[in-house]
């Protein structure tokens, strides 16, 4: 019953996120990016924007800082790499740690789809560059590998205490970038929407796919 409930929220927030694209792309689109950009959700993204503003010390924090799931996930990776070798099959590799892959898998793929597919991009230029926005990577990239490496961390730090500390530690990280990313004012509203919906949808799915072996 849970592992359907959460397969259910799953499909539910990559829905939304399905809609919420559909209405980036044709409600209210104007011309109100650099170089003439077109914007969906022009109003709301707009009001948002004026009322940030742009901090680029906090999008060069929040970018660098964006090196920290990068490294969360190479960790798993190479965990995953010790166990294949040690115990001389892939098959003996702890399932949780081959979801997990499969995962990381799943969220580089839907990180090139958006390079390639543009949708919105930045309210101001990067190096003189106008890049694509939508969804927002970092938001992906953090609430992905931070969301799951909680979960992973449950089974492999022992101590409650620790457990404890760790995941509340790495929650207050996860809303700093996620908040710090919009602040910043580097992303439109709906590209951090976009990206909180489809984090969510991926890692419900994640989540469900790992409890596949549990009775």
């Amino acid at each position: 019953m849970m592992k359907r409930r959460t397969l259910c929220t799953a499909c539910g927030f990559l829905a939304a996120f399905l809609v919420w694209t559909a209405a980036v792309c044709f409600v209210d689109v104007r011309a109100i990016g650099p170089q003439g950009s077109e914007v969906g959700l022009a109003g709301l993204n707009q009001w948002v924007h004026q009322l940030t503003g742009v901090h680029m010390t906090l999008y060069t924090i929040t970018d660098w800082l964006g090196l920290v799931p990068i490294a969360f996930a190479l960790a798993f990776a190479l965990l995953g790499l010790f166990q294949w070798i040690g115990r001389k099959s892939i098959r003996k590799v702890d399932r949780s740690i081959l979801v997990l892959g499969g995962f990381y898998l799943a969220v580089i793929g839907a990180f090139l789809l958006f390079e390639e597919v543009v949708v919105n991009c930045r309210p101001v230029l990067i190096g003189g560059i106008l890049e694509t926005s939508y969804p927002s990577s970092t938001t992906l990239l953090v609430l992905c590998v931070m969301s799951t490496a909680v979960m992973q961390l449950r089974a492999l730090i022992k101590k409650p205490v620790v457990r404890r500390w760790v995941s509340a530690g790495i929650h207050a990280f996860t809303v700093f970038m996620v908040v710090g990313r919009l602040i910043s004012g580097v992303h439109w509203f709906s590209d951090i929407v976009g990206g909180i919906l489809l984090s969510a949808g991926l890692v419900l799915l994640y989540d469900a796919a790992s409890r596949l072996d549990q009775t």
